[in-house]
């Protein structure tokens, strides 16, 4: 089953390190995943997120203006 994973956040560096610590936990957990980039302010303000990044696995928020380790992304994919 894939991995539905949603980014939040204005595409900024913090953001796009997210994306990146993120793709490459599920690379090295071998997960069947897509991740998507969410921009738009009024989709981030929908899953109810006030503070970005945040990171979105299968419609269930699970890290809000952090940035986890590649370590702490991969306990959230499981």
């Amino acid at each position: 089953m894939t991995k539905e994973v949603h980014i939040l956040g204005s595409g900024c560096a913090k953001c796009q390190k997210l994306a990146q610590h993120t793709e490459a936990a599920a690379k090295t957990m071998g997960l069947d995943y897509r991740i998507e980039k969410v921009t738009d302010l009024k989709q981030v303000m929908g899953y109810g997120v006030m503070m970005t990044p945040a990171l979105v696995v299968d419609g269930q928020v699970k890290i809000v203006g952090k940035m986890p380790s590649v370590d702490e992304i991969k306990k959230l994919l499981e």
